[in-house]
């Protein structure tokens, strides 16, 4: 049973990044008894989740950033 009244929060620290001629949505959000979810939507539509949860929108904001710095926004591509 689904339930209609579940709240999602978003981030104001979603946004739209594009690098190295990719464009990806991130998509920063929480339910009310949960930690930051991120969520990286690429332009091909393909949703990627991280498994773990942030204790802030900042934290996983900088994990993002973090990802691009190491492995390149390629690497949230396909």
């Amino acid at each position: 049973m689904q339930d209609d009244d579940y709240q999602l929060t978003h981030s104001p620290l979603c946004r739209t990044v594009t690098d190295a001629g990719h464009t990806i949505q991130v998509e920063i959000y929480r339910g009310p008894e949960s930690n930051w979810i991120l969520e990286v939507v690429d332009e091909f539509n393909n949703s990627r989740v991280w498994d773990e949860q942030f204790p802030t929108d900042r934290a996983a904001l900088d994990e993002l950033f973090r990802t691009i710095r190491e492995d390149g926004i390629q690497s949230l591509v396909g």
